[in-house]
């Protein structure tokens, strides 16, 4: 799943995003990043060259994710990691990043507060997070050819995980409760480009959780043809490019 995900869903859905927030980031001048949820890498990357002062130390807690992802940025210190339980001192950072993970945290305001111990006093925790559903057309696309290829139980992941967490409200408010105050929320669209429709969808189907739902049902290729059926109706054959909507969040300790 990490190789998909690396392959065909970074340069076209996270490493826009993840330019965005590097840049964010190395205007804060930070000696000490500390990132949750770094995936395979690609924010990490981005870091190490905008803030290159800094001494990054890139966390996950996909064990799969931290193997590839150590391989794809070595100059940052690895590590796997709980975010609701980090292995690290107070104080010792004086910025946390986190590129769409938050989402996937069970108990936020418990990671919200462990990002808080960890922050020096008047530290920054900078992040984002995917708005509605409706407002990713790829997402949205995928959505719509796994509820057509499978019906009766249609993989929910999407909606309710990824962009499960998109009121800015409900985000600003499990801040507030783990100790951090919201300095700036900002709505940030960028385009995504997918060489093709058909790469764009093995990215999800095989680099994603939803990976497992389909093969529970046993018929994963006429799943893919259906769900490349119907993108390539709703944003057609390639090279496709799309907007995608995501907030972005800076809270100080």
């Amino acid at each position: 799943m990490p190789a998909a995900y690396e392959r065909y869903l970074v340069p076209v859905v996270f490493r826009p995003f993840a330019e965005d927030l590097a840049t964010r980031a190395a205007a804060l001048h930070p000696g000490r990043v500390l990132e949750l949820a770094a995936g395979t890498g690609v924010l990490t990357s981005a870091l190490l060259t905008a803030a290159s002062a800094a001494e990054v130390t890139a966390t996950d807690l996909n064990e799969s994710m931290v193997a590839l992802g150590v391989t794809r940025a070595p100059d940052a210190v690895w590590q796997q990691a709980d975010a609701q339980r980090l292995p690290f001192p107070d104080g010792g950072y004086d910025l946390v990043v986190c590129q769409f993970g938050v989402m996937f945290f069970p108990d936020r305001v418990e990671a919200f507060t462990e990002v808080r111990r960890v922050l020096a006093p008047g530290g920054r925790f900078l992040f984002n997070t995917w708005g509605p559903l409706r407002t990713h057309p790829f997402q949205a696309a995928l959505q719509a050819g796994l509820e057509r290829a499978l019906p009766d139980d249609p993989p929910r992941f999407f909606p309710t995980v990824p962009h499960g967490y998109a009121d800015p409200a409900a985000v600003a408010a499990d801040l507030a409760a783990a100790g951090l105050t919201v300095e700036d929320e900002r709505e940030l669209t960028l385009r995504g480009r997918a060489a093709s429709i058909a790469e764009l969808a093995t990215g999800y189907l095989a680099g994603t959780p939803v990976r497992a739902a389909v093969e529970r049902h046993g018929d994963e290729q006429t799943v893919r043809a259906v769900v490349i059926e119907e993108m390539t109706a709703r944003l057609g054959p390639g090279p496709v490019s799309a907007p995608m909507t995501a907030y972005v969040f800076r809270a100080v300790a």
